[in-house]
C-alpha cells in the first residue's frame, strides 16, 4: 500500500507563510514584496522534481527458525536493497505483541545509492504463542522537511513460541495396553518377560498360565499375567480454565514435557485441549504428530469453559482408546475441571493428574492475604483427598520442578 507525497506541517506552514505575504503584497500594493517568495517557491520545486523517490526497495525479513523455545532471545535480520536513491529512508518492522525487545530497535534510519544493499538487525525475547509478522513500513521525507511518503510492503512471516520442556519421568501404569512393539512394560495374559500378578481366569486363556496352587486356595481358577515390552497409548487432556490462569503456562510446559517422553519412548499419544470450543488431536506417533501438538499447545489460551466434563464424557465414548492411560493437567479448581476426572474413573480409565497448586504461585502483600491464601489451599488439599479414590493426583508447587513433585508421590 503506497500513498502520495503528502506536505507535512512545516511545509502548510510556509505555505500559509507565502499565501499571506502575498496578500499584504496585494493590499499594500508592493509588488516587489512578492519577489521574496520566489526562492521558497524554488525550494519546493527543487524538492517535487529531484527529492521524490518511489521507494522502489526490497526487503527481506530472516528469522532464525519458525519455532524457538518460549524465553529464548533472538536476533531478527532485515536485508535492504534499493533500486533507486534513496536520501533518507525510515523502516519500521512491524513487532508482534508478544515479542520483548532486548537489544536495538525495530525502526531504522538509512540511506541508499541505486542498488545498494543493507542488512540492520534487533533482537527480540521471544514469549509462548504464535507471533505473526504482516508489514515493513517505510517512509520518507525530502532534505527539506517539505513533503512525506509512506509506503506499507506486506511481509508475512510466522514465529511460533513453544513451551519449555524439562526431564520427567513416567509416574503410571501400563497395565491393559494394546499389543505393539514399544519399550514400555506392559501387562498382558499369556507368555512374557517376567510374572506380574494373578487374576481370576477368562475365557480364552491358554491352560499352561492357570495357577493351580491359586486354584486349590481360593476355589476359583486363577491365571498368572506377564509382564512384556508393549507399547501405550497415552491421552493428555489440558484443562483450559480461565481460573487457572496463574498457572496455565505450567500446564503446557508439563504436557509438552510428557508429549517429548511420550516421543523419545515410540509412545502414541493424543492431545485435548479442553477449551471452550474443544481441540482433539487423534492419537498417534512420531516427530510430526509432536510437532503438531506443540504447536496447538504453544497457541493455548486460558478460556471460559464450563463444559470440560461433557467434552470429556462424548470423547470417551467416541474417540478415546480402550484402556488407554490418561494423563490429566488441572488446576482441579473447578467442579467441571473435578467432574471430568470422575468420569474418567466411571468408564474405567487410568488416571494421573498433574495439577499444579494456583496458590502456590501467588505471593501475599499483607498478614491478611497470607491467612486468606493458607485457607484456601487448605480447601484445595481437602478437595484432593476426596479426589485421591478416582486417580494418582500430583500435587505440584510450581516453585518446585515438576520432575520433584512426581518423585515425592509415585516411588521410581
Amino acid at each position: 500500500m503506497e500513498r502520495k507525497f503528502q506536505p507535512t506541517g512545516k511545509a502548510e506552514q510556509l505555505l500559509l507563510a507565502l499565501w499571506l505575504s502575498v496578500m499584504v503584497a496585494f493590499f499594500m500594493l508592493r509588488w516587489d514584496m512578492i519577489y521574496l517568495t520566489l526562492p521558497m517557491l524554488w525550494l519546493f520545486f527543487v524538492a517535487m522534481t529531484f527529492f521524490k523517490p518511489r521507494l522502489d526497495v526490497e526487503i527481506k525479513r530472516i528469522l532464525p527458525h519458525d519455532r524457538i523455545l518460549e524465553g529464548s532471545e533472538i536476533e531478527i535480520r532485515l536485508k535492504i536493497k534499493a533500486n533507486e536513491r534513496i536520501p533518507s529512508l525510515k523502516i519500521a518492522d512491524d513487532l508482534p505483541k508478544g515479542l520483548e525487545l532486548v537489544e536495538g530497535k525495530n525502526e531504522f534510519l538509512l540511506s541508499f545509492t541505486r542498488g545498494e544493499e543493507k542488512e540492520v538487525s534487533y533482537k527480540v525475547k521471544v514469549k509462548r504463542g504464535i507471533h505473526e509478522f504482516n508489514f515493513i513500513k517505510l517512509s520518507y521525507q525530502d532534505p527539506f522537511g517539505f513533503f512525506k511518503i509512506e509506503k506499507i510492503i506486506d511481509l508475512y512471516d510466522e514465529l511460533i513460541g513453544v513451551p519449555i520442556v524439562e526431564d520427567v519421568v513416567t509416574p503410571y501404569s501400563t497395565k491393559g495396553t494394546k499389543v505393539t512393539v514399544g519399550p514400555l512394560p506392559s501387562p498382558r495374559i499369556g507368555e512374557g518377560v517376567e510374572f506380574h500378578a494373578i487374576r481370576e481366569y477368562q475365557p480364552g486363556d491358554p491352560l499352561k498360565i492357570i495357577n493351580w496352587k491359586a486354584t486349590a486356595k481360593t476355589g476359583k481358577i486363577m491365571s498368572n499375567e506377564y509382564e512384556s515390552e508393549r507399547k501405550v497409548d497415552v491421552i493428555l487432556i489440558v484443562d483450559a480454565t480461565y481460573k487457572g490462569e496463574s498457572t496455565f503456562d505450567h500446564l503446557i510446559r508439563a504436557a509438552a514435557s510428557f508429549m517429548l517422553d511420550c516421543l523419545n519412548s515410540g509412545t502414541s499419544f493424543g492431545l485435548l485441549l479442553a477449551e471452550d470450543v474443544p481441540l482433539w488431536i487423534r492419537v498417534d506417533y512420531g516427530k510430526r504428530h509432536f510437532f503438531k501438538c506443540i504447536d496447538f499447545l504453544s497457541m493455548a489460551k486460558p478460556d471460559k469453559n464450563n463444559m470440560i466434563a461433557y467434552q470429556v464424557e462424548h470423547l470417551v465414548r467416541s474417540r478415546f482408546p480402550a484402556r488407554a492411560q490418561i494423563l490429566y493437567f488441572s488446576p482441579l479448581i473447578t467442579e467441571e475441571g473435578r467432574e471430568a476426572l470422575k468420569v474418567l474413573y466411571r468408564y474405567g480409565y487410568k488416571v494421573v493428574v498433574i495439577s499444579p497448586d494456583p496458590y502456590s504461585a501467588l505471593k501475599p502483600k499483607s498478614v491478611e492475604e497470607a491467612l486468606a491464601l493458607k485457607i484456601l489451599q487448605l480447601k484445595r488439599k481437602a478437595h484432593l483427598r476426596k479426589l485421591a479414590a478416582y486417580g494418582i493426583i500430583i500435587d505440584w508447587d510450581v516453585n518446585k520442578s515438576l520432575k520433584t513433585a512426581i518423585a515425592e508421590v509415585v516411588k521410581i
